[in-house]
């Protein structure tokens, strides 16, 4: 069984829509890989239109933006602090959209989607 991200078996009421085709290439969809905490390990998945998707499956470093000075920087990511998409994954060490985590520079938001864009960037935090 495949991944899908056609349309519902089912209706908001309940009801069962009648089947009038198989699913098609074009509504494959893909499990979610999570990028965690790690040595750097880059991907590529085959996208529509002979395309190729970069993403992560693990990441090391993360590109900070220093607000007050505008510069931005290369540092290590040392652990994911807090990651309000599931909080299991801070434990986990599990980088997504909008989790902090802590770096040699300070407290850093992931501003990013590493599964999808290959790359970690982030914003520094006020501590």
């Amino acid at each position: 069984m495949s991944e899908s991200q056609g349309r519902s078996k089912r209706t908001k009421t309940g009801a069962k829509h009648r089947k009038k085709r198989d699913k098609i290439k074009a509504e494959l969809g893909r499990k979610t890989q999570k990028v965690t905490v790690g040595t750097t390990k880059r991907v590529s998945d085959k996208a529509r239109g002979g395309n190729v998707k970069l993403g992560l499956r693990h990441a090391e470093e993360i590109n900070v933006l220093d607000p007050k000075t505008k510069k931005i920087q290369k540092t290590k990511i040392l652990t994911v602090v807090e990651n309000k998409a599931n909080r299991h994954y801070e434990r986990m060490n599990i980088l997504t959209k909008g989790a902090i985590v802590k770096t040699e520079l300070g407290d850093a938001r992931i501003t990013s989607r590493p599964s999808q864009e290959g790359v970690v960037n982030g914003i520094l935090v006020k501590a």
